[in-house]
Order: structure tokens, then C-alpha cells, then sequence
């Protein structure tokens, strides 16, 4: 199921033995297009602080009570890698937060994450071990970007403007980005529309914008989104059809039949 990541701000982090705080922000691979890591704001009586939670930990959201259960003790989190949040997070400080927690590297493998499609994969023996052949130089570039950040960004059709970042859509499962919400009330009234990651051509980070391969019309034309409905494969597939793309579903079927879940 598909879920607006500003819904979850907010979120509490649960602890296997309580409470470790509040979603503030989230970490994204500008490359895949995957949540990496939650910001969260400990509220569990240490000293208060920013820490980072993988979405290998999370489990099964409670999403009437708004609470996202982590497989952690609130120990485990006290003494985790202090990481500043307020700075790029480099490589090397993931390596660092990845191998306390003792979960295998999302990176490399051909998955989003490692080999596989799903986070909880990467606490297995077997991904672990195909992940210490994916470990780079521990100065490479991460590529996380602050989902906070890029809500100001604005995005480019290819005759022209036609608004602004609004939210990302999430699978629930993957913690994959499946669509950008882009507001483009600036053009046209109340028109809220879907943007696959897939169609984007370019992203000037340093100028805060994106660009896609579609044309102003067209996105005036596509289907417009409600945040208030929940969106479901149909109305996936009229997106995708509308802009004549294809859709993620059929690959990541097929993944799956591949790489099973361990």
C-alpha cells in the first residue's frame, strides 16, 4: 500500500521496551529513490537528540495510533552512532550505524536493498553476507537528501514551469518513492498531480528544482490527486497510461519471484 510521507511526520518510534521518540524528517537516495533512514527526535529520558532509524528495524506500522514499531531497545538507540543530523551524512558514518545494528548494506546487490526488494531482508545471514562484497570506499558519496529540503523544490516541464514539490508517496513495504505530489495551484486551482521519479530527467540540487520529460499540457490533463483517498492500483495504472509509461509493478513482480523474501 502506497502512504503520504508527510502523514507520517510526527510518527512515534517504538521500542521494543518503550518509546524512542518522533519522526522529524527522513533521509532519501537521490539515485534509487528510497527512504534510508528516519530522523527521529529521542523522547525516551536521555538527553534529547536527533538519531537515525533504518527502515530494517521497522516493523509492521500501527497506523490508527500513528506508531511505527521498531525491533530495538531504547538502550540500543542511546548508544547508537551520534550522527549530525544537520550535516550530509557521509558513507563512512553509515558504515559506522550499519555495522552497530549489525544489518547488511543496502547498497549495491541490483535491489533496493542490497539484492532484495524490502528492507527487513538485510537483517537475514544470507543478504548480510552477498553485502560485504557491495562495500565502497568509505568517503563515496551516500546521496541522501533531506525529504524536509526538498519540499521547497520547484519542477520543470520541459516547455516550463509548473509548480512546486507538495509530498512524496511511499510504498509501505519497499519504503520506495513511488510518486512526487506536485503542486501546481500556481497554474491552475487545486490541482494536485503524481510524478513517477522515473520521469525525472535532472535534479539541480544546488538550485532546488527538477526537471521531467512531460509536457505542461499533459500534466495539466493527468489525473488530479486527493490526499484525502487512498490511491490504488488502478488508479496507478491510469497515471502510467495517461502519460503512455509503463509501471514498477510488473519488474518488482518479477523480482520478487526471483529473490523471495528470507
Amino acid at each position: 500500500m502506497l502512504r503520504s510521507m508527510k502523514d507520517m511526520e510526527d510518527y512515534t518510534i517504538g521500542a521494543t521496551d518503550g518509546v524512542i521518540g518522533r519522526v522529524k524528517d527522513y533521509y532519501f537516495d537521490d539515485e534509487a529513490w528510497v527512504i534510508r533512514y528516519l530522523v527521529v527526535e529521542t523522547q525516551d529520558g536521555s538527553p534529547r537528540r536527533k538519531v537515525l532509524i533504518s527502515p530494517i528495524s521497522i516493523g509492521q506500522p500501527n497506523w490508527s495510533e500513528r506508531i511505527l514499531p521498531a525491533s530495538l531497545t531504547r538502550g540500543q538507540v542511546q548508544k547508537s552512532p551520534d550522527i549530525d543530523t544537520d550535516k550530509p551524512v557521509s558513507r563512512q558514518h553509515e558504515m559506522g550505524y550499519l555495522g552497530y545494528y549489525g544489518y547488511g548494506a543496502y547498497w549495491g546487490g541490483g535491489g533496493l536493498w542490497g539484492a532484495g526488494i524490502y528492507p527487513d531482508e538485510l537483517q537475514s545471514g544470507l543478504q548480510k553476507e552477498m553485502s560485504r562484497t557491495a562495500v565502497p570506499h568509505p568517503h563515496d558519496d551516500a546521496h541522501l537528501r533531506s525529504g524536509n529540503e526538498i519540499m521547497r523544490y520547484y519542477v520543470h516541464a520541459s516547455d516550463g514551469d509548473i509548480g512546486h514539490v507538495q509530498g512524496l508517496i511511499v510504498d509501505e513495504r519497499s519504503w520506495a518513492i513511488r510518486y512526487i505530489v506536485v503542486n501546481t495551484s500556481n497554474w491552475w486551482i487545486g490541482h494536485n498531480v503524481l510524478i513517477s521519479p522515473e520521469w525525472i530527467v535532472n535534479v539541480d540540487w544546488a538550485e532546488s528544482h527538477l526537471s521531467v520529460d512531460l509536457t505542461r499540457q499533459a500534466i495539466k490533463d493527468s489525473p488530479a490527486y486527493d490526499p484525502r483517498l487512498p490511491i490504488n492500483r488502478e488508479q496507478e495504472v491510469g497515471i502510467h497510461s495517461h502519460y503512455g509509461r509503463t509501471g514498477y509493478w510488473p519488474r518488482e513482480s518479477t523480482h520478487s519471484a526471483v529473490q523471495p523474501r528470507l
